[in-house]
């Protein structure tokens, strides 16, 4: 079977680097792993402050490199005035894949307002980059929790779907159809297991179906997620959101797909019946 050359969108390359230390004086001429450990840090770093615009770091303090993308860096903040945490993402938008990826995330978070979506404190534009501002989830991926833990009870499913479900329909009332509602986009607030859960990363977001119902027909998300409808190039709606909400029930329920051999992934999307579903 010929696939439609599918639009992915990958899991960015998280990338803790740990907070900035003092540099430690060694004995003698030779490094320890730890002290070689601390001065790569604080060269990435470093090297991720150079490039950030100076009307941002004179309102934020850069801490840590804590994930990037294609077109994207994320790090860990505190505000110099009142040492609230934060995180930043700078996007690069010379090309035009980065321009639409940030323009589509802007228009989204710049509407928002819900418990269970990020949310954005602030926007700093310059010629070639967009640094948001928003609010630090730290209780880590949705992803790694169900790695973690091998499956989640059904208790615990239900609670974390309702709160990403009170998400999507605000979201949907809005006429913003998110189109990549995987694990990883999905974060705890917190560490703790009470935490509530934010979605984020609206970068193949589409916001202009203010009806709810108009159809959409960009091939575009994640291919573990990707809708039937979507593979087979058809128009569809904000119900592909849904089939991905479908299959994040699943995995917490169960292990995630093997990704690696893509093409029998869509093959067995294809097989499900459109009509069964609700």
């Amino acid at each position: 079977m010929d696939f439609v050359k599918t639009v992915v969108k990958c899991k960015p390359k998280v990338c803790d680097e740990g907070p900035l230390k003092p540099e430690s004086k060694g004995v003698g001429s030779g490094q320890s792993e730890a002290s070689c450990s601390d001065e790569s840090r604080r060269t990435r770093v470093a090297k991720y402050r150079a490039k950030f615009d100076p009307k941002v770091t004179a309102r934020y303090d850069i801490k840590a490199l804590i994930g990037r993308g294609s077109f994207s860096r994320v790090v860990r903040v505190e505000h110099r005035a009142t040492k609230q945490p934060f995180a930043i993402k700078m996007i690069e938008t010379k090309a035009k894949e980065g321009k639409e990826v940030c323009e589509s995330e802007l228009n989204v978070l710049r509407r928002v307002s819900h418990h269970n979506i990020i949310q954005l404190i602030e926007v700093f534009e310059t010629q070639d980059r967009i640094y948001m501002v928003m609010e630090l989830a730290t209780g880590g991926e949705l992803f790694d929790r169900v790695i973690a833990k091998g499956s989640f009870t059904e208790g615990d499913a239900t609670r974390v779907l309702q709160m990403v479900l009170d998400g999507v329909k605000y979201l949907h009332t809005l006429g913003i159809t998110h189109r990549d509602l995987k694990p990883e986009n999905l974060l705890y607030y917190h560490p703790g297991s009470d935490s509530k859960i934010l979605i984020t990363d609206f970068g193949l977001a589409n916001s202009g179906n203010k009806g709810g119902d108009w159809s959409m027909r960009t091939t575009c998300g994640t291919p573990e997620y990707i809708a039937p409808e979507v593979l087979l190039r058809k128009p569809y709606t904000n119900a592909v959101d849904m089939w991905a909400l479908g299959l994040d029930h699943c995995y917490l329920r169960d292990t995630p797909a093997d990704v690696g051999k893509v093409n029998l992934l869509f093959e067995d999307i294809l097989k499900y019946n459109l009509d069964q579903r609700t």
